[in-house]
């Protein structure tokens, strides 16, 4: 998109099922849609390599990533215990800060959930970008809205001195009218922290379009893991000056097979931003009237 900032936020399955492969439709898909930053979850590292440094290699771009703590159920899952288990960032333009935030867990049931922030150095502004993970069993919106509240004091030291308002990411294992989704927009119940409003990018979505990320569609998901629902989400801050980081449109992508392959067990969710330069001096340290105060 010109003049403007295009984000994905992908789960990308880790190392499951025909991963070699997959990781090659991954690479096809982003390749095609020219992202600018992508968040990813479920990115894999083993024995010296990592899935979010391949693709970076491959597409030109810059990453980073943040390891589990506690990767030990997944790798159990996979009977690999040599394979990490984390969140990434990829940027066309550098990143200029990371910091990592350790989520709450139900007690005796901590898998390593965590946030990834990324200040990035896009022309003109720093983006604050985030990526996360939710907990995932059906029952946990009360741990998932404690990881919520975590992310959203997480976003709020860290979205300053910009005027691109804050974009998070992420895999949050939520159905979009839940308690944890509510939490952070807060435009339907009070906010995590008090002022803060992130914007869910799918309101800006074509009517109508199919916005599903766990398909019973795809074939790597059983259908005993049913209902097909959006769990996947890029929440944007108010825009701000001149519509800095206004969403212009939202759309499902990744959510096919590539040569016959399908990517991941999730689709990903794309949004093109408003990429405006301040007009005024000082103005890229000035904050929005609505949820930036």
């Amino acid at each position: 998109m010109a003049g403007g900032v295009r984000v994905v936020t992908w789960n990308v399955w880790w190392r499951f099922g025909p991963w070699e492969e997959r990781r090659k439709a991954i690479l096809s898909v982003l390749r095609e849609l020219d992202p600018d930053i992508v968040g990813l979850q479920e990115v894999w590292a083993c024995r010296g390599e990592n899935l979010a440094a391949w693709l970076a290699d491959e597409l030109g771009m810059e990453w980073t990533w943040a390891a589990s703590s506690a990767p030990e159920r997944w790798q159990r899952r996979l009977g690999d215990s040599a394979v990490g288990f984390g969140n990434a960032v990829l940027s066309r333009w550098p990143i200029a800060e990371r910091r990592v935030l350790r989520l709450p867990a139900a007690e005796g049931d901590d898998d390593g959930r965590l946030a990834l922030y990324t200040g990035v150095a896009a022309p003109g502004c720093r983006v604050p970008f985030f990526t996360t993970h939710l907990s995932s069993e059906i029952h946990a919106s009360a741990v998932r809205c404690a990881q919520v509240a975590a992310l959203a004091e997480f976003v709020a030291e860290h979205r300053h001195g910009t005027s691109f308002p804050p974009v998070v990411t992420g895999d949050f294992n939520a159905w979009p009218d839940s308690d944890e989704i509510r939490l952070l927009g807060g435009y339907r119940t009070a906010p995590a922290v008090p002022g803060q409003v992130l914007m869910d990018v799918w309101e800006y979505a074509q009517a109508g379009a199919p916005g599903v990320t766990w398909d019973l569609a795809n074939p790597y998901i059983e259908p005993a893991y049913g209902p097909s629902v959006r769990v996947d989400y890029i929440h944007v801050g108010a825009p701000g000056p001149g519509g800095l980081g206004r969403v212009h449109t939202a759309r499902r992508v990744g959510d096919g097979p590539v040569d016959g392959v399908w990517p991941s067990d999730h689709a990903a969710v794309l949004a093109d931003l408003v990429s405006v330069p301040p007009t005024t001096p000082g103005a890229d340290a000035a904050a929005s009237s609505w949820g930036a105060s």
